[in-house]
């Protein structure tokens, strides 16, 4: 197995108490993972699980009370602002909503500037990176001088893919990338950033709440509940016959085209929590 590009091991992650005199609330109880370079690792679990705190201890944006954050070898858990900026070069984000994250009194062209700006290069080189990250996103030349406004969700979306690509960078953070775009631009989206990879040699920690998503992206996957790792292992293996209860809840969830295959699931899946109650 080649040597991990990220590793969090036994991460503990506390915010305060809305109350001066309430006790923190752990969000994330001892969680480990690692991701290996040009690797895709699914995270999944619903709302409040902590993947999404799991992603922002990673980028240095939740406070890491115990446990390390490695990569690339550097230990990256209490880096400071100079250094987090540097490794912003290495370690992208791609946020859940494709217009709230993008400056709307901005061009595309100023847009993807920014990070080529802030690193240092030239103005010409930048415009010819622009110009070749639209391409790669599948977006058109004239993209360059138009505003957020006018495009749809699904190529803000890739707007975003392609500024988080702007300084080739080794790990992209995606935060809920899909779950703003209906189901068929999700597919695109999902194809897209695998032909990337694929390309690149990037890897993904993709945090998701939908299974069925995470299976169509993900090498290996990791479950998420209550702040800790209930199952963890092959992408195909999780996602297809999930061996935790909670795992095997999430996949009985997830929507299915087909109306006779989706009225069966929910049969199942009524049987299934009724059996969970009742403990038989």
């Amino acid at each position: 197995m080649s040597e991990s590009l990220l590793r969090v091991d036994d991460v503990v992650v506390d915010f305060p108490g809305k109350r001066w005199f309430a006790k923190p609330f752990r969000a994330l109880k001892g969680v480990s993972i690692d991701i290996a370079a040009g690797e895709t690792l699914g995270l999944v679990g619903e709302s409040g699980s902590g993947k999404t705190t799991l992603g922002r201890a990673v980028l240095g944006l939740a406070p890491v009370a115990a446990g390390s954050v490695r990569f690339d070898g550097e230990d990256i858990t209490h880096a400071g602002a100079r250094r987090r900026r540097e490794l912003s070069r290495d370690i992208q984000v791609v946020f859940q909503d494709p217009y709230s994250s993008l400056n709307p009194s901005m061009t595309i062209g100023a847009i993807l500037a920014e990070p080529l700006t802030a690193a240092g290069v030239a103005r010409s080189t930048a415009r010819d990176r622009i110009r070749e990250l639209l391409d790669q996103v599948g977006l058109p030349g004239d993209a360059i001088d138009r505003l957020p406004r006018h495009f749809s969700g699904g190529q803000r979306q890739r707007v975003a893919i392609a500024r988080a690509l702007a300084l080739h960078p080794k790990l992209i953070v995606c935060d809920e990338p899909v779950s703003a775009l209906d189901l068929s631009t999700q597919a695109r989206v999902l194809d897209l950033l695998i032909d990337i990879q694929e390309r690149s040699g990037v890897a993904y920690l993709f945090v998701s709440h939908d299974l069925s998503v995470v299976r169509h992206i993900s090498h290996r996957v990791a479950v998420m509940l209550h702040g800790e790792i209930v199952e963890y292992g092959d992408g195909a293996q999780v996602t297809s016959d999930p061996a935790h209860p909670y795992t095997r809840r999430l996949l009985m969830a997830a929507p299915v085209p087909d109306p006779g295959r989706q009225a069966v699931r929910r049969q199942e899946r009524a049987a299934f929590l009724a059996t969970e109650v009742t403990g038989e």
